[in-house]
């Protein structure tokens, strides 16, 4: 066959798959708000694993996906669906209350990142107030993460080094390279960032679950993450749940090649 009788057939796939998507209630396009700097999750160049997953859906519903880029500030959804620039958030906590959520995808927790020997794996660990340690600021102040207030609870500030989301790559990245050098002897941090630095280190690094220490067991360290979709597009929502369903186990190996800590799988994936 021709090449343009190929071209032919190739277009009308396009117009039957996009004819189809839109009678069952599907935008045009699978729209998507994503920081541009901010991997394992997500980057401009398409490299991190949510940029690959939201290519999955896409061509699971036959959509073309679009980019809207921003960084990840406070007032992200108000700035980016608030004002119709996209539709979709792939990875949010279930049940974030800003939009609607889809099936968790995955489960990960805050983890520890050390060097030491024997590795830091425990808030209640004797060395925990005399090590210089690094974690994550969501907020303005220390108290913004649950590792924040654990490290607090148990003395530990005065050693702590808090790293924000501004500055010159993610905060975790930073976190992770001053562990790497040595200027640091610990750290905590949401783990599908910590781990996937602390891999790309030069250096061994050691990572351990970090847990709520027993006086403060009502902690929450584990999130189950899901996709968010833009208020009122209940279809749009329910087709993302169901390509979610079917293409788990591609999911789950996108994951680990990213090394994303999991706790809802055997293994934890990292």
């Amino acid at each position: 066959m021709s090449s343009r009788f190929h071209s032919v057939l190739a277009s009308l796939a396009a117009l039957i798959a996009a004819s189809a998507a839109q009678a069952a209630g599907l935008p045009h396009a699978l729209r998507v708000c994503a920081d541009p700097d901010n991997l394992p999750y997500s980057h401009a160049d398409g490299s991190g694993f949510e940029n690959r997953l939201a290519v999955l859906v896409a061509k699971e519903l036959a959509l073309p996906v679009e980019f809207t880029w921003m960084p990840l500030r406070r007032g992200f959804v108000r700035k980016t669906a608030g004002e119709g620039l996209c539709d979709v958030f792939m990875g949010v906590p279930a049940g974030f209350e800003r939009v609607l959520t889809t099936r968790p995808y995955y489960r990960s927790t805050y983890v520890f990142v050390s060097r030491t020997s024997p590795a830091l794996a425990s808030f209640d660990d004797p060395r925990l107030p005399a090590l210089h340690i690094g974690v994550q600021l969501i907020g303005n102040d220390l108290a913004a993460t649950p590792a924040g207030h654990a490290l607090a609870a148990k003395g530990a500030t005065a050693n702590v080094e808090g790293f924000t989301i501004y500055g010159e790559g993610p905060a975790t990245q930073r976190l992770v390279a001053a562990i790497a050098a040595g200027r640091l002897d610990a750290g905590v941090a949401w783990g599908p960032q910590a781990a996937f630095f602390a891999k790309r280190a030069g250096v061994p690094l050691i990572i351990a679950p970090a847990r709520a220490p027993r006086d403060l067991a009502q902690l929450p360290f584990e999130f189950a993450i899901a996709i968010g979709v833009k208020r009122g597009e209940k279809d749009l929502r329910d087709a993302i749940d169901a390509v979610l369903a079917r293409r788990q186990a591609e999911i789950d190996s996108m994951l680990a090649a990213y090394s994303v800590p999991r706790t809802d799988v055997a293994g934890g994936g990292s």
